[in-house]
């Protein structure tokens, strides 16, 4: 079977443009937001340079898929979109449910992440590029930082980073 067939196609180019729907979304209260979460807040500056990087890695894992699928880029579908996509949603909604309100970025976490990314994850599973005892470990991995993060935010009125 040729790589071409094992990869995801072009869907995978919409990554990029599901965060960059999310981030708009999200860029005009989430600093508020958090800062109101959190005692040693962020400027807005670095919520843009934060979410500048986390597009330039977007970019840098679809390309890499795009040019050649195999069970490398694949897991790094996997770990990458379970921190930016995934674990991020569920930060979203958790946020949601304890404010009682809405959280800036939560109807791009549940309408276009959480699907996009179980879209993905089902789909590499079913083309046998992960099995899914490995992509559930990739997903705990890739999710870990920001469940910690979201739960510190959240809960504790800290940050991990």
């Amino acid at each position: 079977m040729n790589s071409s067939k094992k990869g995801l196609g072009i869907i995978i180019i919409l990554a990029p443009f599901i965060f960059t729907c999310h981030f708009l979304e999200e860029s005009p209260g989430f600093v508020d937001w958090f800062n109101a979460h959190v005692g040693r807040g962020i400027t807005t500056g670095l919520f843009w340079n934060v979410n500048s990087t986390v597009l330039v890695i977007t970019l840098i894992v679809m390309l890499i898929e795009l040019i050649e699928p195999s069970g490398f880029s694949a897991s790094l579908i996997i770990l990458w979109l379970s921190f930016l996509m995934f674990a991020n949603a569920i930060f979203h909604i958790t946020g949601a449910i304890a404010d009682q309100h809405y959280t800036p970025g939560l109807i791009t976490a549940i309408a276009l992440y959480l699907p996009f990314y179980l879209f993905v994850v089902i789909r590499l599973v079913k083309k046998k590029r992960l099995n899914l005892i490995s992509t559930f470990v990739l997903a705990i991995f890739g999710s870990a930082p920001m469940l910690i993060h979201g739960y510190l935010i959240v809960f504790r009125g800290s940050r991990l980073f």
